[in-house]
């Protein structure tokens, strides 16, 4: 049975390793519509490619470019805000949503409010509007499956269990490429992103040098799997084999092993409640020898700590954390602050004091984003 399709952010990482899935796929899915954020040669290749009915740029000054680009197929152009959620709105059978940052959020509602299945990529959806969000999918009788290999990981390992039976999750953390760099002060970009496992942007690969992309994790199982925030732990595993783990009250763990690919946890989320073919090589354990693990080095990376605590504040702490993030993560990418200064700039905007009230709507939660980074980049700059 052919099944429909969207893709939000359609040209960044997640987005190719979905329709690369589809593309070996072909007679299986119908592809709706694709988005991106201003890469429109890829966007109208990828569309006349997949045969999508409608191409969205989110740039808006740049539709006359993808009409051009699109010029004698028969897929529509749009641009502008607006037209992403209108795309992420069309009826279709899941929404890939993996639009990077607070962009993203405006989209995931609409589907959401579709009564969409979504497979979940954006973090910010749950970190910044983790109520929200989660308070719209049980009122339009949404679907989310989560698409980051840690919560698909647990939503796996859940399969068949639940969440009263549930003692501990643990989400697994590689530890990322400054693991064991011993001064992260002369830490560069170059270094920051050149992850040991994970072909990954750059923005996620420092989140994860700097341990701040297990931290949002943490944030988004705390709404995904409501177990408590004293049930779920992380630990430090190299390999990146182990993708997480579930414990249950009877003392039995769960493990969900898989390669170091994104395209396993997406065949997981398309292909629900069943699965499907995918070119991973099987996992050969002889080959790997060992899997080790440790715990997490707060002293060094406090960003789980930064997380917890912001998790455990709610309110509008966490998006605070997530906006001030980016903009610390924007500006050592530029050369402007060390990494050491990373999780300084999360910490001192979060103890600025005068964190507006818990957001109680998706318009809330943007405004709430816009003045936690003007907070962050005034701070930075006073530095």
């Amino acid at each position: 049975m052919t099944r429909s399709l969207t893709v939000l952010g359609a040209t960044g990482s997640v987005g190719a390793s979905t329709l690369d899935l589809v593309r070996r796929n072909p007679d299986a899915w119908r592809v709706e519509a694709l988005t991106a954020h201003s890469n429109v040669a890829d966007l109208a290749a990828l569309a006349k490619e997949f045969g999508a009915k409608i191409a969205v740029i989110a740039d808006d000054t740049r539709l006359g470019e993808l009409r051009e680009a699109l010029a004698g197929s028969d897929v529509e152009a749009a641009a502008g805000r607006a037209a992403l959620c209108e795309a992420a709105a069309r009826p279709a059978d899941i929404v890939m949503a993996a639009i990077v940052g607070c962009a993203g959020l405006g989209p995931v509602m609409a589907a959401i409010e579709q009564g969409r299945t979504v497979a979940l990529a954006n973090k910010e959806a749950l970190v910044s509007a983790g109520e929200v969000m989660t308070a719209a999918v049980e009122k339009h009788g949404a679907t989310l499956l989560p698409v980051d290999s840690e919560h698909n990981a647990i939503f796996q390992c859940l399969q068949g269990g639940k969440l009263d039976e549930v003692r501990s999750i643990t989400l697994t953390a590689s530890g990322g490429p400054l693991r064991l760099v011993e001064d992260l002060e002369a830490v560069t970009p170059e270094q920051a992103i050149a992850h040991p496992n994970w072909d990954m942007g750059a923005k996620i690969s420092v989140d994860s040098a700097t341990m701040f992309n297990k931290g949002l994790e943490l944030i988004e199982a705390h709404h995904l799997f409501p177990v408590g925030l004293d049930r779920i732990r992380i630990v430090v595993h190299p390999q990146s084999v182990i993708h997480s783990m579930v414990e249950y009250r009877d003392g039995s763990t769960l493990a969900q092993l898989g390669p170091s690919d994104m395209r396993v946890p997406i065949a997981s989320c398309l292909a629900y409640p069943a699965r499907m073919d995918t070119p991973m090589a099987p996992l050969d354990l002889a080959v790997i020898g060992e899997l080790s693990f440790f715990q997490p080095d707060e002293t060094r990376f406090p960003a789980t700590k930064l997380a917890r605590q912001a998790a455990e504040a709610g309110g509008a702490a966490p998006a605070t954390l997530n906006a001030a993030n980016e903009v610390a993560v924007a500006a050592f990418l530029a050369g402007q602050i060390k990494f050491s200064r990373i999780a300084a700039l999360v910490e001192d905007t979060l103890n600025a004091g005068n964190l507006p009230p818990a957001p109680r709507s998706l318009d809330d939660v943007l405004v709430l984003d816009e003045a936690a980074r003007k907070a962050a980049t005034a701070r930075m700059e006073t530095a």
